[in-house]
């Protein structure tokens, strides 16, 4: 298909075509910069790790699975990890990225990306994809936009305004004097701004060509940041999706909690530019985690205060979204959610549960956790949707509910529910539960058959075996973030043949240009942020951010958990 020229957002699933580092555009010092181009589809691989016998991945076609024969169950699109920053923040560091080499920085950098001012285009490019997406198996356009956190930044409310402006369709601003008001760029990578260690596509700044420019090739693009944070109309999404709680959701980019002093800074007009002097690099983790506000008191700059980026809370978050015309109510939070100030809830379609978990940690850190209460929950929530299941001792317990199939999704994955700070401030904290307990807790209940997740901005699919039960168990699924290279989104269709499931996932490119032409159109803008994002060291194209091909496009093979045949599709 290459060389056919493509309405900017018609989408080709990476089925049909690729996209890869191409031809060398520039060469830097130590790296040279490259452009992105088409290559061949990559073909689905089956895998049958949870099948009685089954080998692992088995090749393209291979396995036993007849898509001929497959009836179609359900037809999700999986979106993560928006991460839409307001770039010119007092509330965001971007300064330490000069420790990226310092392991004491590890947990903390990066905190700045060379393509982040792009990243509402880049989101707008995806949402006009997902409207024009059909599953390759079933045929179906996706019934349903499942997100899994991280959609901003660093928990602020012009962020969450930007991001569901994007989803619902409206206007898109980032400018602190108001919508309309045109103000300039005057951030990091202003040309005026004291530090060459930031991408400044406008050119060369007092010290000459930036540190990108210099050691990776990065290009001019004169007037690109004033053209990406211009306002813009978004067409939204055409159709329901599901909303979730993720770290930077809650936290200061992701990690430190807000301080009274800190919620201050943010509506302030000054920008740190370096740490304070005497700082004690040895104490920076728990200072980013617990006093986030010793970050702004370095040398600054001034910058245009605004109150829209005053600090959400998680009730707030969840009543943003309970707003007339939300489809569904509430993008799946409740009343009660914002009652109760929990972000966990169930969504029914005729054959599928989908149980959103909250599992951010409030009390900081970037790793998540889930505590006792909210595991009381769930169990309840699984309890609705099997006729059968184990108990806790093992005997099985007969419910004489209704069986569905059960997708969860949540922002962390189990390899990164880690944390083990309290979920909550106060004396009397709530017990959290080990990964290891949260995966034993779904296993009791057969019907969980997928759990989708972001977090680590890398595709992965793994299988979450019962011990139990040999044969059976999960599958998790790991999708990359929109922000990072491979900038993409997956297509996960559940399908059932012959009283055994299939999960088939699909990964799907934004539909812009492959290659950047000029800055005339939004589409424009999101073609040089995958640019971008293809160049960063470390996390682009020669990372291993895009995953194998068996996480990719795959056929996950497992059992029925019960007779599908009365099961809606």
């Amino acid at each position: 298909m290459s060389g056919v020229h493509h309405h900017p957002f018609i989408p080709l699933l990476t089925t049909d075509r690729r996209l890869a580092p191409g031809p060398v555009l520039r060469r830097g010092a130590s790296a040279p910069y490259v452009g992105v181009v088409e290559i061949e589809g990559e073909p689905h691989q089956v895998r049958s790790d949870l099948i009685a016998g089954g080998a692992g991945p088995t090749g393209a076609g291979a396995g036993g699975y007849d898509a001929r024969s497959a009836r179609p169950l359900a037809c999700l699109v999986h979106v993560t990890d928006l991460q839409l920053a307001d770039v010119q923040s007092p509330a965001r560091f971007e300064f330490l990225n000069r420790y990226y080499a310092d392991p004491r920085y590890a947990k903390i950098v990066p905190v700045q990306r060379p393509q982040e001012a792009l990243t509402p285009h880049a989101i707008e490019a995806t949402v006009r994809t997902v409207n024009a997406l059909t599953g390759p198996v079933t045929g179906r356009a996706p019934e349903l936009a499942v997100t899994t956190g991280d959609a901003i930044d660093n928990a602020q409310w012009n962020e969450l305004q930007a991001f569901l402006a994007l989803f619902d369709g409206g206007t898109v601003s980032f400018d602190p004097a108001g919508p309309g008001a045109g103000s300039r760029y005057a951030g990091v990578q202003a040309l005026d701004w004291p530090d060459d260690l930031f991408w400044k596509p406008d050119g060369d700044g007092p010290d000459g060509p930036d540190f990108f420019r210099r050691e990776f090739g990065f290009p001019h693009h004169p007037g690109m940041l004033d053209l990406a944070l211009r306002d813009f109309t978004a067409a939204g999404l055409a159709m329901p999706w599901l909303s979730c709680y993720g770290n930077h959701e809650a936290l200061n980019q992701g990690v430190g909690v807000i301080t009274p002093e800190l919620a201050a800074a943010m509506i302030g007009d000054v920008k740190a530019a370096a740490l304070p002097e005497g700082f004690d690099h040895d104490r920076v983790l728990e200072f980013f985690t617990e006093h986030p506000e010793i970050f702004a008191t370095g040398p600054g700059r001034p910058i245009t205060a605004s109150p829209g980026r005053r600090p959400i809370t998680r009730s707030e978050f969840v009543a943003a979204h309970l707003r007339p015309g939300a489809s569904p109510d509430g993008h799946g939070f409740t009343e009660r959610n914002r009652r109760d100030g929990t972000a966990y809830y169930v969504h029914d379609t005729p054959a599928v549960r989908l149980i959103a978990l909250d599992t951010t940690c409030l009390t900081g850190g970037a790793d998540g956790c889930l505590d006792l209460d909210q595991a009381r929950w769930l169990e309840s929530a699984l309890a609705e949707v099997h006729a059968q299941y184990r108990g806790p001792d093992g005997e099985q317990v007969r419910t004489g509910n209704q069986d569905k199939l059960v997708v969860v999704f949540s922002h962390h994955g189990v390899d990164t529910l880690t944390n083990t700070r309290p979920a909550h401030s106060g004396p009397d904290g709530i017990p959290l539960l080990a990964r290891d307990q949260v995966v034993a807790l779904l296993h009791r209940f057969g019907n969980v058959v997928l759990w989708l997740n972001g977090h680590t901005h890398t595709n992965s699919i793994r299988p979450r075996p019962d011990r139990d039960r040999p044969g059976r168990g999960f599958w998790e699924v790991t999708t990359c973030a929109v922000v990072d290279w491979p900038c993409q989104t997956r297509v996960v269709e559940i399908t059932e043949s012959g009283g055994e499931l299939a999960i088939v996932c699909t990964m799907a490119d934004h539909g812009a240009p492959a290659s950047v032409g000029g800055l005339a159109s939004g589409a424009d803008l999101a073609s040089l942020h995958r640019e971008l994002a293809a160049n960063v060291p470390l996390a682009g194209a020669g990372s291993r951010m895009a995953g194998t091909p068996d996480d990719r496009n795959v056929v996950l093979r497992l059992p029925a958990p019960f007779p599908l045949a009365r099961l809606g599709g």
